[in-house]
């Protein structure tokens, strides 16, 4: 696929994304059946739209796309500087007229856009129905992902599975109604596509479906829905994926970080800076403003973890990949550079930074030990992986455990698996349904640290903001006084979307 965006992306920009701005966009921009869909060249490059859309800068391809999940624990940002979109909700006082937020609203939207565009017309292609079947699988699958982002950031959201009209003010559907139109999506895409894309790693397959489904019915299992029957259907998914023999952790957790398409890759989108589509939430964003190049290039400081969600984390290898805490400090000479810890008062910010998404970077000194950096890039050709394989044994963990009213032998074997790769021993056995959940959600916090939105979803379904805004230190951004924890776990609906949308009601406390 990274092949495929490269050369199709300058026509798609032309033709795609001119419009889509909100919810009643009009459709005339996008390809039509009277101007469109028929041949399967014509097929394939309104499945790479699709992927285009979900992967550029206003949805997976830069840090705007995260910007209520800021709630986390594993994400502050800078107290000052630019980052106010950020800092707010950071600080849980986020609004809808957050500038950033409109990215996070906008950029499922396009991609479920360009879904809806192939599914509505993939049949009508001249090809075989082989692929065009694999065509449309891709789409329900990538529709489903979108609206799998929407419905646990912002509740109800309309569901819009075919072209609308310019005028049209759909309603927000219930939580419960989004979901089932996921899961059904989902079904379609495991009846349609294949086990695997051979060489193209960047596609959907039916072990990606699978995998995003099982997280899906982990989900439901939580607020707002608490549908706990849903565990048993999280497990048998997760197993299905597991037993497919398709994917390992074997690979060292750095190297997953400073390599693209590794043996626990099951979907990801694939970047490609010559063509276009580079990947900008990794590399600059995640460097600290100290940190000025020989070139002149310096960090963003967008985020960053929270002090004692670093200090909580367990002694391992993987820690020792996930964290960097060594800033380096140009010298006068602009050549040489000052090693002092993430501590020293001498630092902008004062907290540890990620080190996994400065890997694989141009010389950008990511090593603790290095005494230069030669540049710091904010564009890249990293994979972002939407869904790893651990994230497939922790779901299935947690879902086996509590469906059998406490952890099984394959539900540790699951969590141990993670556990070894990080360096770490097997887990106590003997523990509760309860304390054996816990222990996945914290395997979980460490293992997706930093990647966007994976820890804040678990606070989200199991309720667990007034446990972390407790664990925070007093030297982080600071939380109002007065604020309302249990109004902030939903982002507000941006204030452009409420004033074209009348019949909305906002969420509470927006």
């Amino acid at each position: 696929m990274n092949t495929k965006y490269s050369l199709i992306l300058v026509f798609l920009v032309l033709i795609l994304t001119g419009g889509c701005q909100s919810l009643t966009e009009d459709p005339k921009g996008s390809l039509t059946p009277g101007t469109y869909f028929k041949t399967q060249a014509d097929l394939d490059a309104s499945v790479s739209a699709i992927y285009i859309q979900f992967a550029r800068d206003g949805a997976w391809g830069f840090t705007n796309r995260s910007t209520s999940y800021f709630g986390s624990d594993d994400f502050t940002t800078d107290p000052g500087l630019n980052k106010e979109d950020f800092r707010l909700f950071d600080r849980l006082s986020g609004g809808s007229g957050n500038g950033s937020l409109v990215a996070q609203w906008q950029g499922p939207w396009q991609g479920i856009y360009q879904a809806n565009n192939v599914i509505a017309n993939y049949a009508k292609v001249n090809s075989t129905d082989v692929l065009k079947n694999q065509a449309a699988g891709q789409a329900y699958f990538l529709r489903a992902l979108g609206y799998f982002y929407l419905v646990r950031t912002f509740g109800p959201v309309p569901i819009i599975l075919t072209q609308i009209d310019v005028n049209d003010r759909p309603p927000r559907d219930a939580v419960d109604k989004v979901y089932a139109a996921i899961i059904s999506d989902l079904q379609k895409a495991k009846e349609l596509l294949p086990v695997s894309f051979p060489g193209q790693p960047g596609k959907a397959n039916q072990m990606a479906a699978r995998s995003l489904l099982a997280d899906v019915y982990l989900n439901m299992t939580g607020w707002p829905l608490n549908q706990e029957t849903n565990y048993k259907l999280a497990a048998d998914e997760a197993n299905l994926v597991m037993q497919s023999g398709q994917f390992n952790v074997n690979t060292a957790y750095a190297t997953v970080f400073s390599t693209n398409n590794s043996p626990e890759s099951i979907f990801g989108f694939q970047y490609n800076v010559s063509g276009g589509l580079p990947l900008r939430s990794a590399g600059s964003s995640s460097v600290p403003l100290d940190e000025v190049a020989t070139n002149g290039s310096s960090g963003w400081d967008d985020y960053y973890p929270e002090i004692n969600f670093y200090k909580n984390a367990p002694k391992c290898s993987r820690t020792d990949a996930t964290f960097y805490t060594t800033i380096k400090l140009r010298q006068p000479d602009g050549k040489t550079f000052k090693l002092v810890p993430w501590d020293s008062p001498e630092t902008h910010a004062g907290h540890p930074y990620y080190k996994k998404f400065r890997a694989g970077l141009n010389g950008d000194g990511v090593s603790e030990t290095e005494t230069t950096i030669n540049a710091i890039n904010p564009s890249t050709n990293k994979v972002y992986d939407v869904i790893r394989y651990p994230l497939v044994l922790l779901a299935y963990a947690e879902a086996s455990a509590m469906a059998a009213g406490g952890p099984t032998a394959a539900s540790y074997s699951a969590i141990n698996q993670v556990r070894k790769r990080a360096g770490l021993p097997n887990l106590t056995s003997g523990l509760s349904a309860q304390a054996f959940r816990d222990s996945v959600v914290y395997e979980r916090a460490y293992e997706f640290a930093g990647e966007f939105g994976v820890r804040w979803f678990d606070i989200v379904r199991l309720q667990l903001l007034p446990k972390i805004i407790a664990a925070r230190s007093p030297l982080e951004n600071p939380i109002p006084a007065n604020t309302n924890v249990s109004q902030k776990y939903l982002a507000p609906i941006p204030v452009n979307e409420m004033a074209r949308n009348p019949a909305w009601t906002q969420n509470d406390g927006y």
